[in-house]
């Protein structure tokens, strides 16, 4: 048993949360080295000190893949980093990366009753430090695999909900084969979070832990045209398949303009520049028209958009500014983010909306002819609705533009699989407990079912989808 934390719970309320120590701004704003640090020892203890323990802890109900959070404070308390990390990886595959990109102010930290009269518990920070600790010491605290089951399961894509699925999975003694169409393992977490948030090399850290549990990884499938989820099931012989693909595809604003050079998905650019690695320039060959010493807009106001603004400042970008057509109380994109971006010199133009990209005679672009917005009524996602305000145009010069607008589903998988249902927007129909889809054997889950959401939102749905795949391959009911 961890030592006990024997301070009053009322001298625990009093210790300030702890801070995370970052980069200085200026030099970061050129740089693409990790913006946060990390907590020291010392301030790990002192945040590990606050938790309450509580009885019914509300963190562990709001954590998407039921971390138990309790615990592995606990253990970090009383300094066993390992055994707290071991923990977390009990039901978290990937505890080095929502450590760093998770919204716990959202979720956990969210229902922390520390919350109620100060700051909450630093859940994320902990997270990070103890997950940093294991791969530091070398001394890694993998679950133990079950006994082979003699069955297996192929996962179609590599991002979080896939990943999770597989460290659940492969504990159960099945087979794991994850199947990726690009030539990395990650999904989103490498080609679409920046390394100055998530380095690379804890992606493929995480990646190889799996490996060393057993599970398999197969580059460079595309899944519906390589091989289709038919041929998974019959003349590859898998039992189970679970389609973990994304929701990849962009959304573009549907204005005049659009199709000069210097416009750009959200996600192309970040591809281009994660991984394509032109945050490596000159080491790399840079595929991507240059930002350096040009104007820059990024459209939108989620973490995506947060990041391609981010991306461009440190590309060199003579002006870096996020249009977004609402205020900043409507920003989805998490406070950290937005704040990080502000100091690093990027200009917000709020309550703003393109209607028209500007071009010059050999089609590139040299403008954006922007409109002034107010806030209406609440539309369908409760958010006030943007309305635009007469006689407001404006032009902003603009060199690069970027859509960061949302996303949605790739038809691939959808479109060459028989007898698979989808909604009228090309989503996978699947069962909301069980994720079963309307083809035996076939579980979808994450943004493919559900539309873009956070990379523990995936994470939650992988651990369901691992948990009904086994159900299933136990009992052979559907």
């Amino acid at each position: 048993m961890p030592e006990k934390n024997t301070l009053p719970l009322k001298d625990r309320m009093q210790i300030a949360r702890a801070q995370m120590p970052e980069r200085d701004s200026a030099a970061r704003s050129r740089s693409f080295e990790e913006v946060n640090l990390g907590l020291t020892a010392e301030a790990a203890l002192a945040e590990a000190t606050r938790c309450l323990a509580c009885a019914h802890p509300a963190c562990v109900a709001d954590c998407p893949v039921g971390v138990k959070i309790k615990d592995f404070v606990a253990l970090a308390f009383a300094g066993d980093y390992l055994a707290a990390a071991a923990k977390l990886r009990e039901d978290n595959a990937l505890p080095a990366i929502t450590g760093r990109v998770c919204p716990q102010e959202n979720q956990c930290e969210g229902g922390c009753v520390l919350g109620k009269k100060g700051a909450p518990l630093a859940i994320g920070y902990l997270e990070r430090f103890v997950a940093d600790y294991e791969r530091q010491s070398g001394q890694l605290g993998l679950p133990a695999n079950a006994p082979s089951t003699g069955k297996s399961v192929a996962i179609v894509g590599s991002g979080p909900s896939a990943l999770s699925a597989a460290g659940d999975l492969i504990q159960k003694g099945h087979r794991v084969r994850v199947f990726e169409a690009l030539h990395e393992i990650g999904g989103v977490l490498i080609y679409g979070i920046p390394e100055f948030r998530l380095p690379k090399s804890i992606v493929k850290n995480e990646v190889d832990n799996l490996r060393r549990m057993g599970v398999e990884f197969e580059t460079d499938v595309v899944v519906g045209k390589s091989v289709t989820i038919d041929e998974l099931l019959a003349s590859e012989h898998f039992d189970a398949v679970f389609v973990a693909t994304g929701a990849g595809l962009p959304q573009f604003l549907g204005i005049p303009g659009e199709h000069f050079n210097g416009v750009y998905s959200a996600n192309e650019f970040l591809t281009r520049i994660n991984l394509m690695r032109a945050y490596q320039f000159p080491v790399y060959d840079e595929p991507i028209y240059d930002c350096h010493d040009r104007d820059v807009i990024v459209v939108g106001g989620g973490n995506t958009a947060m990041d391609a603004v981010r991306t461009a400042r440190r590309l060199g970008a003579r002006s870096a500014t996020l249009v977004y057509r609402r205020s900043a109380a409507e920003m989805p994109a998490r406070a950290e983010e937005v704040k990080h971006a502000r100091e690093e010199g990027v200009a917000f133009h709020l309550l703003t909306a393109p209607v028209e990209f500007l071009g010059d005679e050999k089609g590139w672009l040299t403008g954006a002819r922007c409109v002034r917005m107010e806030l209406g009524a609440p539309d369908a996602s409760g958010r006030r609705r943007p309305v635009e305000i007469a006689g407001s145009e404006f032009v902003l010069p603009v060199n690069v533009a970027i859509i960061g607008v949302g996303t949605t589903a790739n038809p691939l998988i959808q479109s060459t699989t028989p007898g698979l249902k989808t909604t009228p927007r090309n989503y996978i129909v699947a069962d909301p407990e069980t994720l079963h889809t309307s083809k035996r054997g076939v579980f979808a889950g994450g943004d493919i079912v559900s539309g873009s959401a956070t990379v523990i939102l995936a994470m939650g749905a992988g651990r369901k989808a691992a948990a009904s795949i086994h159900a299933y391959l136990t009992t052979g009911e559907w």
